[in-house]
């Protein structure tokens, strides 16, 4: 058991040494990403509920719903539902859209290191423009990764967000 876990640390180690010093800023990156998105799933699919009833009874609990100010307050708790809703869904997509951009990031650094061993060698030392190779392309290939995976979580919070969205507008009508 534990020979597997240490080996599953050699490999990421080895992983992340191939791809540059970039890979370990897409690594936070994603850290960032993936705990916001859980951070979303998880409230939309406990936390938001516990919300949603207790706005449901208050509009329920008033007695006038048809007046222009009831209509105030039901759009005022719907904006409210919203806010919390779509919370860190703007940072979320700001990771998604910096993941393949870091991504580029590691393939010039990968580039920059590949010409100066090229220089420095006289353009021989095939083993050498190899390992800048992997260094290039390594980052950009985890990039697009992270992005993708982000997109599809994205797509799915989205989907949750617009069913407690209209959950709620059926919920609070207007009499």
């Amino acid at each position: 058991m534990i020979y597997a876990i240490t080996e599953n640390f050699i490999s990421i180690r080895d992983f992340m040494e191939a791809g540059g010093s970039v890979l370990w800023l897409i690594a936070l990156l994603v850290l960032l990403m993936w705990g916001l998105i859980f951070e979303r799933i998880y409230y939309l699919s406990h936390g938001h509920n516990v919300f949603l009833e207790s706005l449901i009874n208050k509009w329920e609990s008033r007695s006038d719903k048809t007046s222009w100010h009831a209509l105030q307050i039901r759009d005022k708790f719907l904006a409210e539902a919203k806010s919390s809703i779509n919370k860190n869904t703007t940072l979320i997509k700001t990771c998604i859209a910096l993941a393949p951009l870091f991504g580029l990031l590691g393939t010039v650094t990968g580039m920059i290191e590949v010409f100066q061993v090229m220089a420095f060698s006289g353009g021989g030392d095939a083993r050498a423009m190899a390992g800048g190779v992997s260094k290039a392309t390594l980052p950009t290939m985890a990039g697009m990764v992270v992005s993708l995976s982000g997109i599809f979580a994205m797509i799915y919070i989205s989907s949750m967000s617009d069913k407690h969205n209209g959950i709620l507008e059926e919920r609070i009508k207007r009499v």
